[in-house]
């Protein structure tokens, strides 16, 4: 694809380090840069916006566009790199967010990600979720763990994603990445589809409803391993937003099909590094011990912190334990670590020397 209206601020923002490029009209572009939002000092009209959408859109989604005022899709521009695009309006002005998609796969370790992610991505069936805010990690999280299996197993794995992120070279396994809107109507069609296409593994790009979680299941549960993505900030609350998917009526037996079939959630939030730029990540990991499978099948999802905290000789991990040592190997600091939190009390009590034990927290009581 030739260069576009908007190389040089993509360029721009690539060179700056930047996750994300904010534009629009009549309003200066920002960077989103470790985390901060930084205005630069040109503004873009609405001629410009509009002739970048007719460069890289076709006719079938700029008319998708006009009916519904959003847009999804990946653009590589040329010497610049990949992006993943969203057009949408706000207050009848149009906008463009562009989050820069880095053409090379890192490693768990270049990543900072625990090991047990390793163990994991080698699950022979199962359903794994990352959970997080946007911006997270999770989508590079993901792609470590599918490029870890590339290198060294040998499986036949589907990707449906909306738009395409990452792009996958064969190594070890077969890869076929199929985009909602270009290679396939929708993620139903899709999933519907996917079983009759002898997959190992199938990656779906972002659980929305009930209908792409059911499939999820029904992959699982004859032997897949599915991988996914959900907007929740830990694992209870992953947990939680699935059940909120079905009727009060049906969620026992969802909690009985999670508890089959769950293989593990990874939460992940992103937390200033201390020293330098950049910024490190922090995850909470459930994985479905007998423990877990027990208090879903029971219903007791408020003692799930507690069996994850008691869990870590399993590869198990809370998000404070994680941010205790982030801080212990001086790789965040600690206000930062409180800051991102979710009991901050309990990780003060931690950095003073306090540790509760399992007994404690009288898991099975």
């Amino acid at each position: 694809m030739p260069v576009t209206l908007l190389q040089n601020i993509l360029e721009k923002g690539v060179s700056s380090d930047a996750s994300d490029v904010h534009i629009k009209e009549h309003s200066p572009i920002a960077y989103r840069i470790d985390g901060d939002m930084i205005s630069s000092d040109f503004i873009p009209d609405v001629e410009m916006l509009e002739r970048f959408i007719s460069q890289v859109a076709n006719p079938d989604q700029i008319e998708y566009f006009k009916k519904t005022g959003d847009l999804d899709l990946s653009h590589y521009e040329d010497g610049v790199g990949r992006f993943r695009v969203n057009a949408h309006r706000q207050r009848n002005m149009l906008c463009l967010n562009f989050r820069y998609v880095k053409n090379k796969v890192m490693t768990f370790e270049q990543l900072g990600l625990p090991p047990v992610l390793t163990q994991i991505s080698e699950y022979p069936r199962g359903i794994v979720i990352l959970t997080g805010t946007t911006g997270s990690g999770k989508s590079t999280s993901m792609a470590a763990m599918l490029e870890h299996i590339n290198s060294t197993m040998r499986r036949h794995v589907i990707t449906i994603e909306d738009p395409i992120e990452y792009e996958f070279e064969d190594k070890m396994s077969f890869f076929e990445q199929r985009e909602v809107g270009l290679d396939t109507i929708s993620f139903p069609s899709a999933l519907k589809h996917v079983l009759r296409q002898d997959p190992d593994i199938i990656m779906v790009g972002e659980m929305r409803d009930r209908t792409s979680f059911e499939a999820a299941l029904q992959a699982a549960d004859t032997g897949h391993l599915v991988m996914t993505t959900l907007h929740a900030s830990n694992a209870t609350q992953t947990i939680n937003r699935i059940l909120d998917f079905f009727e009060q009526g049906e969620q026992p037996a969802i909690r009985e099909a999670l508890a089959l079939n769950l293989a593990a959630i990874i939460s992940q939030r992103l937390i200033p590094k201390a020293i330098g730029t950049g910024r490190a990540p922090a995850c909470e990991i459930m994985l479905n011990t007998p423990m877990i499978t027990k208090l879903l099948q029971e219903n007791r999802l408020e003692k799930l912190p507690m069996a994850v905290a008691a869990g870590r000789n399993d590869g198990m991990l809370t998000f404070n334990q994680c941010l205790y040592d982030l801080v212990d190997n001086g790789i965040i600091t600690e206000e930062d670590a409180m800051e991102a939190s979710d009991n901050p009390e309990a990780l003060k009590m931690n950095f003073q020397g306090i540790f509760l034990s399992a007994g404690d927290n009288q898991i099975i009581g």
